[in-house]
């Protein structure tokens, strides 16, 4: 038996009770169990099927018909949504057979939980199709249906009426009983799934992302210095470097032959140049040469700027 495809068959008089699981596919299994099911009523459980593609679609229609062939009828109950969604796109998925139950998906926004409610297709009634009532196990607040009502509950509008319905009850009882599963049956009418698989404690868990170091100030300077404008870039010694880095914005120039600026501009450059002049003075006494050097050809471009704009006025 394929790891991916599950199926057990157990004989109840002339019901038999078909059991399948995981993924039917192109490696699926039907085939070998089409001489294990005699004639009468086939009760196929599909609520552990979890997805079925075009291949698995194509034997699985393939092996209702054999079947029918010799004599069998099927009915479908506790249908996984993955199967409720091929009824509803394939005309002949059921074949002749009968959807006795199916799970309804639902999904809470405040927890942020899924979960699948078993629903018996005799309850729902008359078309329009609404979803059941359902509360999260964790809040007790009511779901939201995961689908739309139109298109999950399509398939009911052509649905046929189970014949024997007390007949097949009373075998699935007896099966449930015979296999000491009676009270598990009654709670898997709703059950709770994730949307992805949760890993098992100290299996796989995911690594914890490291903290990285703090970062240890070693200047007296006030925090501000550090975040109130860009740093100057310094050398191995610790001392500002004398070139800029690279990519840096050269300081503005004032274009020759262009307006003059006003006297609140010249203020504030003056302003500007003045408290670039002393920052670094504060921020770390005893500076190399070449810092005192740039200093002093900032102050004499001021200069020169101030005699600029007196001359050309």
């Amino acid at each position: 038996m394929s790891q991916k495809f599950q199926a057990s068959v157990q004989h109840r008089g002339d019901v038999s009770y078909v059991k399948l699981g995981g993924v039917i596919d192109e490696d699926n299994e039907l085939g070998d169990l089409v001489d294990k099911i005699p004639s009468g009523t086939a009760v196929i459980d599909l609520g552990e099927i979890e997805r079925i593609n075009s291949c698995g679609v194509r034997d699985w229609v393939n092996w209702l018909s054999k079947l029918e062939a010799n004599g069998t009828r099927s009915v479908l109950v506790e249908c996984s949504p993955a199967i409720v969604a091929q009824i509803n796109l394939v005309n002949n998925f059921t074949g002749s057979g009968v959807v006795k139950s199916f799970y309804v998906p639902y999904f809470c926004p405040e927890c942020d939980e899924e979960k699948v409610l078993l629903v018996e297709a005799s309850d729902m009634g008359p078309p329009p199709h609404e979803p059941p009532t359902c509360r999260c196990d964790e809040c007790d607040l009511v779901m939201d249906f995961d689908d739309m009502p139109d298109s999950y509950f399509a398939f009911l509008s052509n649905q046929r009426k189970l014949a024997e319905p007390d007949k097949i009850n009373g075998a699935m009882k007896e099966l449930a009983r015979g296999s000491g599963a009676g009270e598990q049956g009654a709670k898997s009418k709703v059950k709770s799934r994730q949307s992805a698989p949760q890993l098992s404690a100290g299996q796989g868990s995911k690594p914890s992302v490291p903290s990285l170091p703090s970062i240890q100030r070693t200047s007296t300077q006030p925090a501000t210095h550090h975040s109130s404008g860009p740093r100057l870039p310094t050398g191995k010694s610790g001392h500002p470097s004398s070139n800029p880095p690279l990519g840096a914005k050269p300081p503005s120039q004032p274009r020759l032959g262009g307006k003059p600026p006003s006297a609140p501009q010249i203020a504030a450059n003056i302003s500007s140049m003045r408290m670039q002049a002393t920052a670094p003075a504060v921020a770390a006494p005893g500076r190399s040469n070449a810092l005192v050097f740039t200093l002093v050809g900032i102050l004499v471009a001021a200069i020169v700027v101030l005699a600029y704009l007196v001359l050309t006025k």
